[in-house]
């Protein structure tokens, strides 16, 4: 078997819920073992997450930039080979690019900066280096969202005419009506979670999932937020019309005070042949939709999947997968790219993935604010 890759981690401590899902991701596929991180800032709780978790504590670091400064010390094949970067959204840009200048690859959770203008920087930076760099949509890892892709590419639906992409949670509800909770929550503070909220959080996996499923860019978007409260400088909702450069249009719609929604992403590309459509809490299910057949659904790990969609199914047909196993599929692929190894495109989304997200937060942004315009996605 194939040497391990040397896994570093910054943030994702205590109880985050993406540290979770990142760690046992990369556990998943045996390909790869933490061997230094930063947990968290604060000393104690850095060392003691380690030591909780089973991580030698001898490479956890005090902060970032000492975690490069003695890595860079170690023989090559000793040191961090890719860092996953789990902090807050502000950290990313800074991180990330620090890191690909030094030689490390990055896994780094999305948004993947907090202006279009930092994402610009950091494509010019990949470039200047030879690294892989994946950003975490970590719902293009399904195996039925990649059997969607391939079905899509192969004909199976005609021309695209319609897309229908909905992000529906209802956490922040008990949140956004008492001030003092919304002045302390961390994602509605423009500091630390950048121009957006509900659009930066979630909205931008709808758009992510429309371009990864149809293989089609959107072209323009015209958006109208929802702020709630004058004193609330975030959109903790909203809803925007997309375009493409053909006749198909469409719609994301995207909440965070959708009251008693958990993690409510769907999404249904229509064209003239047929329809697809996925849900994300539902995830072993892809229905297909036509005019003068039953709807047909389609469940993982049978022959007659795609092998995009059999590479990223580990069990037999019947056995539920989910959110960590679509994690996984991405830390595979990061993990194929590394080695130098054959992949397929529709393995992990890459910095181009991460600035089209940016391009298109800011988009939605500047559309509401100059009151519901028409405004180009860039790359």
């Amino acid at each position: 078997m194939a040497r391990k890759i040397k896994l570093g981690i910054i943030g994702g401590g205590g109880d985050s819920l993406i540290g979770v899902l990142h760690r046992i991701a990369s556990f998943i596929n045996d390909n790869y073992e933490i061997v230094g991180a930063v947990f968290n800032p604060v000393w104690e709780e850095n060392i003691n997450f380690a030591k909780q978790i089973g991580i030698k504590t001898d490479r956890i670091y005090v902060d970032f930039d000492t975690l490069i400064e003695e890595e860079l010390k170690l023989p090559k094949e000793e040191r961090i080979q890719v860092c996953s970067v789990l902090t807050p959204n502000f950290l990313h840009f800074p991180m990330a690019k620090k890191l690909l200048k030094n030689g490390f690859h990055v896994i780094c959770e999305k948004p993947m900066t907090t202006t279009f203008s930092e994402a610009k920087i950091l494509q010019s930076v990949l470039e200047e280096n030879n690294a892989v760099f994946a950003v975490t949509h970590t719902y293009t890892g399904y195996p039925m969202v990649r059997q969607m892709r391939e079905m899509i590419k192969d004909g199976a639906l005609g021309k695209i005419q319609k897309v229908d992409a909905q992000y529906y949670q209802g956490w922040l509800n008990p949140v956004i009506h008492e001030k003092e909770k919304r002045a302390s929550t961390w994602r509605l503070n423009p500091e630390k979670a950048g121009i957006s909220c509900c659009f930066g959080d979630i909205g931008v996996h709808a758009f992510n999932m429309i371009e990864f499923t149809t293989g089609m860019q959107i072209d323009t978007i015209l958006a109208d937020l929802n702020y709630l409260y004058e004193d609330n400088k975030m959109d903790i909702d909203g809803t925007a019309l997309v375009r493409f450069n053909t006749n198909a249009k469409g719609v994301i719609r995207s909440s965070q005070v959708a009251t008693g929604e958990e993690n409510n992403l769907t999404i249904a590309i229509y064209g003239d042949k047929g329809g697809l459509r996925w849900e994300q809490e539902n995830p072993n299910f892809l229905y297909v939709l036509s005019d003068d057949k039953p709807v047909q659904v389609y469940k993982p790990g049978h022959a007659y999947n795609s092998e995009l969609s059999l590479d990223g199914t580990k069990l037999p047909p019947g056995h539920p997968e989910g959110i960590f196993d679509a994690m996984a599929n991405i830390y595979l692929g990061v993990a194929r790219a590394i080695r130098g190894e054959a992949y397929n495109s529709g393995e992990f989304p890459t910095v181009m993935d991460g600035v089209r997200g940016m391009s298109f937060i800011e988009k939605a942004v500047e559309s509401h604010q100059k009151g519901n315009v028409w405004l180009k996605i860039e790359d």
